[in-house]
This record gives structure tokens, C-alpha cells and sequence, in this order.
């Protein structure tokens, strides 16, 4: 029988969990502060414990790396009612292995749990680095973003080469930096190239550098981007656009840390950590001819796929305030108040620009603005067909007429709801999305569970 420690100051919620666990078979026990917790682990030898990040005197992350150096070194999942990034690359870093928020989702914690216990037993045991400093600049709580910010832990103090992918505006280059701010390197220089910017005629020698008379003006020598990305990291973006004589270069570059200037005699090494994006699709690029497939899987070793803004709308109240924090800062205004039309308007709009459209929108609006308050008429026109009234239903006895989307989808909501038992885990499985959006949908097409309905099962 494998054995769980749950360490966690909220007693009531250490003893659901506790319950739980032992209703699945497990052996589980429970402690409510650090020093308590790290007696019971060495004393009990715990396959996994599920650890809370914030608990009076000595924290989760504090107690973390004496947990890993128990021998066995027991799998760890931390807790949190907190959504932040830096937190979860710190915890990704010290050990853990899995990091879930409260209220905790117990599907997502049973699958955790069953995950880990398997890996143990079948001794995959994963190291991972001690703690990163660093400033961070992401938002999300959704689950996408969770598993980027768990990646960036995992890879950021290896030198691992790292291919960022993602449609325009979702944020790849703010990966980028993470990744670099959390790593060995973070003291060294972040240098940014845009492979699609410059002219390939220029490229070479923007990335690699020439000798003076090189070239016709090359009148100095002049250090390329891989020289001035020494001891640091150079993130290629764009890096599909490149073109197949710059691609044959950047591989020789990864195969053997060397570059030539251009015009030089000798060949230079690099120890520049290289991070690429892009946001087309490489692997039918390759397919294509367009790309070289050698320096594909050289830059894919390991690989971030950032969701586009409409596949993580849970994350848009987090995003807009702290979007709306930087534009108050930058424009000196002091837009406090953001009006539930407006964030009602974001959810229901596609947002094709991702996180760089929702912030030239909020910059336009902080930029117009009279007041402290956002409301929806300083708004641009294309957001406007979205600021419509939330969906009511119709009065009791009319008929009304099928064929909008909107009633299509929730009636089909409704079906699903009703065949699972309002079974709300079950539900979001069968129609393939995700709790938070369930909950969204339900508030928007005002469904509610009958009053008979299992409050354990229709409760969040």
C-alpha cells in the first residue's frame, strides 16, 4: 500500500484530503506545519506528499528540498491557493513534481497521485535543480499555463536548447526571458533576434559578426549577436523564416558551438544558451522542404506550445489587471474599476492578436478614458458586437425557434449535465473542456443544477 503525507496548516482541508485519499486506498496521514511534517516524513518514509506552499513559520517551499534529500526521496505535489508564475518555477526547481491549486480538483489531484505513485514504483525518481532567482512578467492559472510554467522549471537551468511555438502575440519571447531570468545564465546578457526582420543579405552578420573589409562599409570589426550573447542566452525568434543557407549556419552553431565571423580567418566558439520560436508550423515546414529537418529536431529538444488568448479565457481577469497595471504605470493613469460588461465582452471576443491585442485594446481604452472605470463604450468597434447581454431563457411555455448557436450549445450542455447525474468532472469530459470554462458557460446560459442534484457532485 503506498503512503501519503498531506502537509497543510488548513486542518479541515488536510482532513478531506486525508479522507479521500484513504477512500482510494491509500495509506495517509497528515500534519499541519513544517517542522511536524519533516518528523512524520522521516519517520514514515512517505512514497509522496502532497505539501502546501504558505503555512505559518516555515513555508512549503522552505521545507521542499529537506524532503528531497530523503532517502528515498519521496514524490512531491504542491498546494496553493496562490496563482503565480515565479512560485511554480521556484517548486518546479526544488523537486516537485506536480503543483495544484486550491480549491484543489480532486480528478486532477487523483491523477496526479496515480501518476507519480507509478512512476515511483517503476523507480523513475526526477532531479531537478536547486532554487532560480529572477523577475518574471506572465500571468495564468489555466491549465495550459501551469504546464508551461512547470516546463520552464524543469528546463530552465539545464543548457538544453528550447523551441518556444505559439501563434503571433501569445507571449513566446515573455517564455523566453523566463526561462533565461531562471537559469544558470540569468547574470549573462538576453539577446533577441528576429529572424524574419532583418534582410537575409544582413542576417549573417548581424548574428555572427564581420571583420573589418569584410564587406564593401564594413569599415570596423563588429561583434555579431552570438558575441554579444556570450555567458547568456540568444533567443532566435521567427526562426521558420529563415532561410536554408542561415539554417545550414545556425546548425553547424548547435552541432558545434562555433561560428566565423564574416571575413574572419578563424572560427569562434559560443557558450551562449540558444532558445528559438516560431509560430508557424515547423514539422510541415520540414514536410515541405521549407526547413532542414536536422536543425528541427536540433532546436526541438525540448518544446513549449503556448495556447492561443481563446484557449485560456480563465486567465483573462488575471491578464487584464496586470495589463492595466503596467499601462497605468507607463501612462500615469489610474484605471481602478473594470466593468463586468467589459470582462463579460473579452470572454465572448476571439482574440486572433492574443495577449498583444487584449493589451493594445486596454491601452486604447486607459489612453481615452475620463474616469478610473473601464466600461464597454471605450472599446474599439470590432469588440463591440461582442458586448451583448447574457443569455436569459425564455419565458416558461414559448416557443422559441431553433438555429442560434448560442441555444444549440446549451441545450447540448444541458443534455450532457443531465445524463452524467450533473456529475460536473464527468460532464467536462464528455464535452472536452475544462471545470473553469464549464463553470463560464453555466453562468452565461444561466443553468443551474435542480435542487435534488448531488451538492458533492455540482459543487466546485
Amino acid at each position: 500500500m503506498s503512503r501519503i503525507l498531506v502537509i497543510d496548516d488548513d486542518r479541515a482541508g488536510a482532513r478531506t484530503l486525508q479522507l479521500h485519499l484513504r477512500s482510494q486506498g491509500y495509506e495517509t496521514e497528515i500534519a499541519h506545519d513544517a517542522e511536524t511534517g519533516l518528523a512524520v516524513a522521516c519517520e514514515q518514509a512517505p512514497d509522496l506528499v502532497i505539501l502546501d506552499i504558505r503555512m505559518p513559520g516555515r513555508s512549503g517551499l522552505e521545507l521542499l528540498p529537506d524532503l528531497k534529500q530523503l532517502s528515498p526521496a519521496p514524490r512531491v505535489v504542491m498546494i496553493t491557493a496562490f496563482h503565480d508564475m515565479e512560485t511554480t518555477i521556484e517548486a518546479m526547481q526544488q523537486g516537485a513534481e506536480d503543483y495544484i491549486h486550491k480549491p484543489v480538483d480532486i480528478d486532477e489531484l487523483d491523477a496526479a497521485v496515480e501518476r507519480l505513485l507509478a512512476a515511483s514504483q517503476a523507480g523513475r525518481l526526477v532531479e531537478t535543480e536547486a532554487r532560480a532567482g529572477g523577475r518574471f512578467d506572465m500571468v495564468g492559472r489555466s491549465r495550459a499555463m501551469k504546464e508551461v510554467f512547470k516546463t520552464i522549471g524543469l528546463v530552465a537551468r539545464s543548457s538544453t536548447t528550447v523551441l518556444i511555438t505559439g501563434e503571433s502575440g501569445t507571449g513566446k519571447e515573455l517564455v523566453a526571458r523566463a526561462i533565461h531570468n531562471a537559469g544558470a545564465h540569468a547574470d549573462g546578457p538576453f539577446v533577441a533576434v528576429n529572424c524574419a526582420a532583418v534582410v537575409e543579405s544582413l542576417l549573417e552578420s548581424d548574428m555572427f559578426g564581420h571583420e573589418k573589409g569584410a564587406f564593401t562599409g564594413a569599415v570596423t570589426r563588429q561583434p555579431g549577436k552570438f558575441e554579444l550573447a556570450a555567458g547568456g542566452t540568444i533567443f532566435l525568434d521567427e526562426i521558420g523564416e529563415m532561410s536554408p543557407t542561415m539554417q545550414a549556419k545556425l546548425l553547424r552553431v548547435l552541432q558545434y558551438k562555433e561560428f566565423a565571423p564574416l571575413g574572419a580567418k578563424i572560427v569562434r566558439s559560443t557558450d551562449a544558451r540558444i532558445i528559438a520560436a516560431t509560430n508557424v508550423d515547423l514539422a510541415r515546414r520540414v514536410r515541405e522542404g521549407h526547413f532542414r529537418e536536422d536543425l528541427f529536431y536540433r532546436l526541438s529538444v525540448v518544446t513549449i506550445d503556448l495556447p492561443p488568448l481563446r484557449d485560456r479565457i480563465e486567465d483573462l481577469d488575471d491578464l487584464v489587471r496586470t495589463l492595466l497595471a503596467r499601462i497605468n504605470r507607463d501612462l500615469r493613469s489610474s484605471i481602478s474599476h473594470i466593468d463586468q460588461a467589459v470582462l463579460d465582452c473579452f470572454a465572448r471576443y476571439a482574440w486572433p492578436g492574443n495577449v498583444r491585442e487584449l493589451e493594445n485594446v486596454l491601452l486604447k481604452a486607459a489612453a481615452l478614458a475620463s474616469g478610473n472605470t473601464l466600461t464597454p463604450d471605450q472599446l474599439p468597434d470590432e469588440l463591440g458586437a461582442f458586448c451583448r447581454p447574457r443569455y436569459s431563457p425564455p419565458p416558461s411555455g414559448v416557443e422559441q425557434p431553433l438555429g442560434s448557436l448560442a441555444d444549440m450549445e446549451r441545450q447540448h450542455v444541458m443534455r450532457v449535465l443531465e445524463s452524467t447525474g450533473w456529475h460536473r468532472g464527468e460532464a467536462c469530459e464528455i464535452l472536452g473542456i475544462s471545470r473553469p470554462r464549464l463553470r463560464r458557460m453555466m453562468r452565461e446560459y444561466a443553468i443551474e443544477p435542480p435542487a435534488d442534484a448531488d451538492s458533492d457532485l455540482t459543487a466546485d
